[in-house]
């Protein structure tokens, strides 16, 4: 049965050095994000005439059936359907990519709501790398070279974006900890650190669901 880590991090978790290394330790592929953040932002902010709320916690396939009945029901004016659906074939497309991915090389995937796509896989870890805002900043401004302003503008830009797309897409919280085997605090330790304890935690659990 081929192996699955997937990876959720928020800005500044330094989840882009862990899972490559992770991949490279395990003998797994990396499949890094797909999503920018301004893809993200364009997903999660899309749909005129809803309020901010509604439009974070509606996944896209739920939103389109309501979309439709608004020309009939209030009159207005329906947001770019296509875009939408666009939206809607671009989530697919993911969906079918890691499972093929679960059932033929295994990998570590970073972002992509793999958590929340592979959920209940008995052969898959979810690990959610997190910290401390503050902390988060000071290792994204260590990492990429910046300043504290920049650091701060990036994280909330980039962690509002990614939250708003997998509910918009999912209907789902990135932050939900019952999405997650393992919740790491890696603002706190090494980024081989984290590699270590996350290789062990995926051997064990493959051999589990194996029966090894």
């Amino acid at each position: 049965m081929p192996g699955v880590v997937t990876i959720s991090a928020t800005y500044g978790a330094a989840g882009s050095l862990v899972a490559p290394r992770l991949a490279d330790r395990l003998g797994l592929p990396f499949v890094d994000r797909f999503v920018s953040v301004a893809l993200a932002h364009e997903v999660a902010t899309s749909g005129e005439g809803l309020h901010e709320t509604e439009r974070s916690a509606t996944p896209t396939s739920k939103l389109l059936l309501y979309l439709a009945r608004l020309p009939s029901v209030l009159g207005t004016p329906v947001p770019d359907l296509e875009t939408l659906d666009r939206e809607e074939k671009l989530r697919q497309e993911s969906d079918e990519m890691l499972g093929k991915l679960e059932s033929t090389t295994g990998a570590v995937v970073l972002g992509r709501a793999a958590a929340v796509v592979l959920t209940d896989r008995p052969a898959v870890l979810h690990a959610r790398l997190d910290g401390p805002p503050e902390r988060r900043r000071a290792r994204a401004m260590a990492i990429e070279g910046i300043d504290e302003a920049t650091a701060r503008d990036r994280q909330g830009e980039t962690d509002r974006a990614r939250d708003l797309y997998i509910r918009r897409l999912y209907g789902r919280d990135a932050a939900d900890v019952t999405l997650y085997h393992l919740l790491i605090d890696s603002t706190l330790l090494s980024v081989d650190a984290c590699v270590d304890i996350l290789a062990v935690a995926a051997t064990r659990l493959w051999a589990e669901a194996t029966g090894g």
